[in-house]
């Protein structure tokens, strides 16, 4: 088990800042698993407190018994999970945590998680947070803790909490508060885009063209189109990265060696997407099998650099 250092040891609570350091410190170096000319990002891992998560969701995620039992081991020790991360060559990598009790169990607790838990490393770890916009009763104030408590980026997840993202445009004021004190604070916001196995979502919130008001209506807002829309909008996520400035994707959870098969451009995309693995999502063999699987793809060495590191700094701060 592990304990959070004191807060005023602490890296987080900066308001305002998401620097994310593109060299990082004589010991981040020496930690990050640099065996090449650069440190991955990998900016989509599922570190949360998934002793949270419902028991039928749950049993998606133990098809794979062995990776479940590590997984609740990284859950509670984060020198485990850096050691993962060097050892696949990442070094820094996105802690992705969101709300949604009724779907998958995740309470408001998991930006607590988040949060400290990457306090341990904060040179390492972009901690993600979350509000949830049909649940949430002050949108503004939670904002406002998590950016307190050092979030330093915001992730929504439309099929786990049944809302579009641009249902402000409905009256779902909550969303409008989200992006207004997302740009205020300068966190991306991360979108679930594409379809979920987990029992209770809806995939019909899952169309990414709904980001396409998002960007319209808040052109400071970061936007992250997470999954490139897969397997059923990913034309419409080109669509979106091609016409707003402000939006990017990850590619996380295809497999890698399909990559350009879904998205044939996708050297000339390379500044507007990012590498993500998933992991420990259903179906991803591991953190660095998708780095290695990414690297025999046939498009330009530069065009990998990007995508695995130079858009991430970019996009979170360098």
């Amino acid at each position: 088990m592990w304990r959070s250092p004191s807060a005023s040891s602490s890296a987080l609570g900066r308001r305002g800042s998401v620097s994310l350091c593109a060299c990082g410190s004589e010991t981040s170096r020496s930690r990050g698993g640099m065996g090449g000319a650069y440190g991955i990002i990998d900016v989509h891992v599922h570190i949360m407190p998934w002793r949270m998560v419902r028991p039928e969701a749950a049993a998606s995620m133990k098809r794979d018994a062995r990776q479940f039992e590590e997984l609740m081991r990284l859950m509670d020790d984060p020198d485990r999970f850096i050691a993962l991360l060097d050892e696949a060559g990442v070094e820094k990598a996105g802690l992705i945590n969101y709300v949604s009790p009724d779907i998958m169990g995740f309470t408001e607790e998991v930006n607590e998680f988040s949060a400290r838990y990457a306090r341990r490393y904060p040179d390492r770890l972009i901690p993600f947070g979350s509000v949830h916009p049909r649940f949430c009763k002050d949108p503004a104030g939670e904002m406002d803790r998590l950016a307190d408590l050092g979030i330093r980026a915001i992730k929504l997840h439309p099929p786990h909490q049944l809302v579009y993202p641009n249902e402000y445009l409905n009256g779902l004021k909550a969303l409008e508060v989200i992006y207004a004190k997302a740009i205020e604070y300068r966190m991306p916001v991360m979108i679930h885009t594409g379809t979920s196995i987990f029992p209770g979502a809806r995939n019909k919130f899952g169309d990414p063209m709904h980001v396409d008001d998002v960007a319209v209506d808040f052109p400071e807002l970061t936007l992250i189109l997470a999954h490139g829309g897969r397997p059923l909008w990913m034309a419409t996520c080109v669509f979106l990265l091609r016409r707003h400035r402000n939006v990017y994707m990850d590619i996380s959870s295809i497999p890698p060696q399909n990559l350009l098969a879904y998205f044939p451009q996708l050297e000339r995309l390379a500044d507007k997407t990012m590498f993500g693995s998933d992991w420990p999502g259903p179906g991803v063999p591991g953190i660095k099998a998708n780095i290695e699987a990414f690297r025999q793809l046939p498009i330009s060495e530069e065009a990998k650099r990007k995508i695995l590191r130079e858009t991430a700094l970019r996009v979170f701060g360098a």
